[in-house]
């Protein structure tokens, strides 16, 4: 399969009124969005609770039926192909890493084991668990469907405990998993990055303070996280930008200058690589 064949789907493709969060039941899914039937990639998450269906969801070399009620979880950059008969009963979330990392640490979804690199795409539901989900699936219905103050914040904190919940569902374990020196190099090149992003944008620096060799760094973050050391610090420095458009009234140029960039001129051009929108326009959509 060549990857310059294959469909990007953002989420205005499925939410023309917000880019960063969608929410909707699955009977019919596939006639109202007809693309994901053939192989795309997402730039955003989904998380799809499925509960009588039939049909096939395919995500990279996963081929997932339902003889059971199931949850499917999409990362981005994944391919996948949705294919659902048209009376399938569950639900999906949709979201951005930006929708979720405006309130919770940028980490946080890292913490999720089914979200790590490489991990199942699915799990299967006994019924307690089925039933359990549904009611934060169903919260989440409401508070999406109704027009109330701090309405986003309320979706963010259903999110969040709906993931803790998988969590529990999808990983029972209680003792937390031994960690590994790659992934123990990785937090604390996270805690340093958290530390230093501001006025520290090379990954050498971070590597000189491992005491690895930047390399090396590359290579453990790449196989750990799939991203670079670069991108990793880059995205860290991208939400910070995204929280001090949306939460604050600063000036782009005082906010370039908060994050260390020399001219504002340059803090535009790297935000407009990183998110494929201005400073502005993204200030704009995200207080609309």
């Amino acid at each position: 399969m060549q990857s310059s064949h294959v469909l990007i789907c953002d989420l205005v493709d499925f939410s023309k009124s917000n880019c960063a969060i969608f929410y909707d039941t699955l009977k019919g899914f596939n006639a109202k969005f007809p693309f994901v039937e053939e192989s795309h990639k997402q730039n955003f998450y989904s998380i799809l609770f499925l509960d009588s269906c039939n049909g096939e969801i395919e995500i990279d070399n996963h081929k997932i039926y339902f003889n059971c009620p199931k949850v499917v979880i999409i990362q981005p950059n994944c391919i996948s192909k949705i294919n659902l008969h048209p009376e399938t009963g569950g639900r999906i979330i949709a979201f951005t890493e930006t929708f979720f990392s405006l309130r919770y640490n940028n980490n946080s979804l890292n913490d999720f084991s089914f979200f790590e690199h490489g991990c199942k795409p699915y799990v299967a539901l006994n019924s307690f668990q089925k039933e359990n989900l549904q009611t934060f699936f169903e919260l989440f219905e409401l508070e999406y469907n109704a027009i109330l103050k701090d309405k986003t914040k309320v979706l963010r904190s259903i999110l969040n405990i709906l993931l803790v919940q998988l969590e529990r569902i999808y990983n029972p374990q209680i003792i937390p998993k031994t960690p590994n020196t790659k992934n123990e190099k990785i937090k604390e090149f996270e805690k340093l990055v958290e530390q230093h992003f501001k006025e520290q944008k090379m990954p050498s620096f971070y590597a000189e303070k491992l005491h690895v060799t930047p390399n090396y760094l590359n290579k453990v973050c790449k196989s750990e996280t799939g991203k670079t050391a670069g991108d990793l610090i880059r995205k860290r420095i991208t939400i910070e930008a995204q929280r001090l458009l949306h939460y604050t009234s600063l000036s782009i140029n005082e906010i370039a200058h908060d994050l260390g960039f020399e001219n504002v001129s340059y803090f535009v051009t790297f935000f407009k690589k990183q998110t494929l929108t201005t400073p502005e326009q993204f200030r704009k959509n995200a207080n609309h």
